[in-house]
Parts: structure tokens; sequence; C-alpha cells
């Protein structure tokens, strides 16, 4: 499997090729993006409002995957992605204004104003959400700029809200303490993943941080009583 390379061809803009490896996803030409040049990072344009009213319609349970509002996205999909985002915490997806934390005053959103959108909800956005042609029904995970710094008494918890319920098997991996085993196993099957990464040792910490995280969300989840679905 291939996570990171490095580009060398002329044909790519310099950004692509000056600096470290970058993510093979983002070449992958399965995915779906819209053909608005100013707004080419989404498979679907999607604003707050209309994920909330998603998450609510359960989409492909209560409510048919093409009908209003859904947009062809199975709701087990956005528990995934809160899951993934929460225990990564990236907010450049379903939070890109940094309305659920604290952010830096060097932060993008602060320096680009984004936050002062928070207040009215009708003004956000959903960045980055996409999925591959083959196959609409379900999310991709691209442009997964976490924050392995982010401190535990500031985490974004607006990622989790609206979700009520969360995959089994994921859900499983973080109750059984064999995270750290399991993923340093995944990620050394990308050999320059793993060197650029640093390795085990650099990424034991990175680990920690989301097992971590990991706990606290179990402890969201049993305070909810969020139920668990079997993640086929």
């Amino acid at each position: 499997p291939a996570v990171l390379r490095s580009f060398h061809s002329e044909i790519l803009p310099y950004r692509y090729t000056r600096g470290g490896p970058r993510p093979v996803v983002w070449w992958d030409p399965d995915i779906q993006h819209l053909e608005d040049s100013n707004n080419d990072q989404n498979s679907v344009p999607l604003s707050y409002v209309q994920y909330e009213k998603m998450l609510k319609a359960r989409c492909g349970i209560k409510t048919g995957l093409n009908e209003e509002p859904c947009v062809g996205v199975r709701h087990s999909e956005w528990s995934r992605l809160a899951l993934f985002d929460f225990l990564l915490q990236v907010n450049d997806r379903l939070d890109r204004y940094c309305c659920g934390f604290r952010p830096d005053p060097s932060d993008v959103c602060v320096e680009n104003l984004f936050q002062a959108k928070c207040g009215n909800t009708k003004d956000l956005l959903l960045v980055h959400i996409l999925v591959r042609k083959a196959d609409p029904s379900r999310l991709v995970f691209i442009d997964n700029a976490g924050r392995p710094l982010q401190p535990l008494d500031n985490l974004n918890f607006r990622l989790l809200q609206g979700i009520d319920q969360f995959p089994e098997r994921a859900i499983s991996v973080l109750q059984s303490g064999c995270l750290e085993s399991l993923l340093l196993r995944s990620l050394y099957a990308d050999g320059e993943f793993w060197d650029v990464r640093g390795g085990a040792g650099a990424l034991r910490a990175l680990i920690r941080t989301v097992e971590q995280r990991g706990q606290i969300l179990l402890q969201h989840i049993r305070d909810r009583q969020l139920p668990l679905y079997t993640d086929l």
C-alpha cells in the first residue's frame, strides 16, 4: 500500500515537488471533484445547516440516499468521519472555522477571520467532503491535517455534535488496548511514510496522543449511551 510518495514530475506545480512526500490519494483519478474551480475541494457543496439536517434524516436508514436533505452519502459514514477527525483533531472539514475549540492567534482560521462567522451557523460550510465516483455513498478522507499537539483540555467536541452512533469495530479497537501495535504494523507497510515520519519512536508519541483521545471518546459514548453499529 502507498500512503506517501515524493513527486518530481515537471508537469506538476512547484508546490507539489519542492517539499516532502505527499499523500498519494490526492491524485486518485476516481475522486469526484466539483467542476466549480472555487469549490473543487468537495464532491458536493455542503453547508453546516444541511449537514445537521442530514444527520437527523439518517440517510440510507430513514431517508433515501438521494432524497432531500441527503446527498448520497450513508448515515454511518459521518460517524466514521467524526471519529477519525476527533482522534486526530482534524478541524478543516467539519469545523474549518474553528468554532469548537480555542485556536492559536497564528492559526489560519484566525488570520483569515473565519472565526468571526461562528455566530451565524448559516454562513458555515464544510470542506474536503469527497467521495469516489465508483462508490459515492462512502466518504474518502484526504487533507487530514491533524493537530497532534492539541491539549486535552482544548479538544474539539463540535466534531461529534449530532453523531448518534459509532462503528463497533473501531470502538472495540480503542477498548482493546491494541491500538498502538495495530497502527505501527499498518503504518510500517509503507516504508517511505515510515522513514519520513521517523519510524516507531516518533510514531509512538503520536499514537499515544491518539490513544488518550480515544479514551475521552469512549467516555463521551458511555456518558451519552450512544449505540454501536456493525460496520460492514
